[in-house]
Order: C-alpha cells, then sequence, then structure tokens
C-alpha cells in the first residue's frame, strides 16, 4: 500500500565526461547494469542526493590499471521513484527474506550441480563489494512478483555502509550512503549536468 513512493528524488551517477556529455547533449540513456554482484539487481545505479560520492567513485574507477573512466564526472538526474522496493522500509525486508528462503530452496532442489552464490570482499578492503547473493535475491523478488501476477518494482533503494570508521568505536563510516537502482527507465524525468554554487550567495 505505501511502497508507491511521491516526490521527486534527485540523484547522480559517477561515470567519464564523455557519458555525461552524450545523455545531455545527444539525448543518450544511460545503459543498465546486469553484473551478477549488482547488490541492488540488474538497472542504472545512483547515489541518492550526493554528486560528491558520484564523483569520488568515477575518480576511483579512473586511477585503476585498465580505467574505463579517463575523466570523471558526476551526471545529475530527477528521478520518481514510482514502486519502490525501500530496503530501509521493514516491511519490504520481509519479501526480500522470503524470495532467500524460495531462491535458497530452488538452488538446492536443482538437479544441477551448483551452490549458492556469495558476497565477498574486494582484495585489500573489509568490504563486501562483490554482492552476488543479493543481487540473485533481489532478482528473484523481481522474479516471484512478476509470476505471483503482483506490480513490478521500479526502483530499488538501499543504504550501503562502506568504507573506514570515522572515528574509534564510531557507528558511520567514511563512505556509507544511499544508492537507487532504477529498473524502469521512464522513472528518470530528466538528467542535468551539477552547477557550481555561487559565492556571491548563500547555499541552499
Amino acid at each position: 500500500m505505501y511502497s508507491s513512493r511521491t516526490g521527486l528524488t534527485l540523484a547522480f551517477h559517477g561515470c567519464d565526461k564523455k557519458v555525461l556529455n552524450q545523455v545531455i547533449q545527444k539525448n543518450k540513456s544511460l545503459k543498465a547494469s546486469t553484473n551478477s554482484w549488482d547488490w541492488l539487481g540488474h538497472g542504472i545505479y545512483f547515489w541518492e542526493y550526493s554528486p560528491s560520492r558520484a564523483l569520488e567513485f568515477a575518480k576511483a574507477l579512473s586511477k585503476k590499471t585498465d580505467p574505463t573512466i579517463t575523466k570523471p564526472a558526476a551526471l545529475g538526474a530527477v528521478i520518481d521513484l514510482g514502486r519502490c522496493l525501500d530496503l530501509l522500509d521493514y516491511q519490504n525486508l520481509t519479501e526480500v527474506k522470503e524470495a532467500y528462503k524460495f531462491f535458497k530452496q530452488t538452488v538446492e532442489n536443482s538437479k544441477f550441480s551448483i551452490s549458492l552464490p556469495k558476497n565477498r570482499v574486494t582484495k585489500g578492503g573489509p568490504d563486501l563489494l562483490i554482492r552476488e547473493l543479493d543481487c540473485a535475491v533481489i532478482q528473484t523478488v523481481h522474479s516471484l512478483r512478476k509470476q505471483n501476477g503482483a506490480p513490478a518494482y521500479d526502483s530499488v533503494r538501499g543504504v550501503f555502509w562502506e568504507g573506514d570508521s570515522l572515528y574509534p568505536d564510531a557507528g558511520f563510516r567514511e563512505k556509507d550512503h544511499i544508492q537507487i537502482c532504477i529498473c524502469n527507465p521512464n522513472c528518470i524525468k530528466g538528467y542535468f549536468t551539477p552547477r557550481e554554487l555561487s559565492k556571491d550567495h548563500p547555499a541552499v
């Protein structure tokens, strides 16, 4: 009943400057990510209200050995979350838990010799960035809703705990953020290039 989110959300996508220009100037669309480790399932990923985190992500990718990004940029988007699988909503977590049970049973009963996918840390870090189990479970949520004739989710939203602690015994970490995965591209009402604040006026 309360899964539909009202109002518009500003969100940001870390990318190469070339991609930003193609979207803004040539009306190109962002491609959905379909990696097996995408923690919120398959879709187009954004950081909610955090252009700085989107840009930091793009900068990190540009420093890799074989970078997919050479000129880091943050692309802004105006989004209507529509029917949202919001993982900050207690009731929705129950649906995800039930999807896990179904997925686990399906794997265990398979005639093929397969095992449950796992969430894993990346080399040199403590964070579970490779989220193959979570991706499979979220995709199962979508599949079960389709099988049961329930309305499809337009988006998925969750909080990601990441990075070192801000200070000793802190419950906050350096890169904590809320991320959005857009399943229905019609949720994206428009794109924009984030502008610099005017130094002659107070920030709003």
